[in-house]
């Protein structure tokens, strides 16, 4: 398996196929934002694509973003759009992208990586950990997990 960075990598318009085979409503709109070149628009002009890739299929993905779906705040850098397909959940690979994305914001000189997300158990497994609850772009309530680097 490799990681790949989408925004450096020839073949973009495979991945965006593989992307659109997730069944999760947010991989569909990280998707339109790709075809529609907007996602670092959204995010910011720093944002990296990761994927974790089995040959030519896609395992896992996330984002390192200065921004996510929490807005008003000055808090940088997030890791977003977290998603491993179903046929290999249960293996950690998420985590080889976690480690990445906190060694990249760590080569860019931030002290923590940020997490917005409902779930509860999954982080804390990577060495992320419970920080506050804050709104998120819709006004609900998100919890927000912080790892130091």
């Amino acid at each position: 398996m490799q990681i790949i960075e989408f925004f450096e990598c020839k073949d973009q318009s495979h991945w965006i196929d593989e992307i659109d085979k997730c069944d999760w409503r947010a991989g569909a709109f990280l998707r339109s934002l790709l075809l529609e070149n907007r996602l670092k628009e959204l995010c910011g002009e720093s944002t990296r694509l990761l994927l974790l890739a089995d040959g030519e299929k896609l395992v896992s993905f996330c984002t390192l973003a200065e921004l996510d779906d929490i807005r008003d705040t000055d808090i940088t850098p997030w890791i977003g759009f977290v998603y491993t397909y179903p046929e290999y959940r249960g293996h950690r690979y998420v985590g080889r992208l976690l480690e990445r994305a906190c060694e990249l914001a760590k080569e860019d000189g931030h002290k923590h990586v940020y997490i917005s997300t409902n779930e509860d158990g999954l982080y804390e497994k990577y060495g992320f950990s419970f920080w506050k609850m804050m709104k998120d772009m819709e006004g609900s309530d998100s919890k927000v997990y912080k790892t130091d680097l």
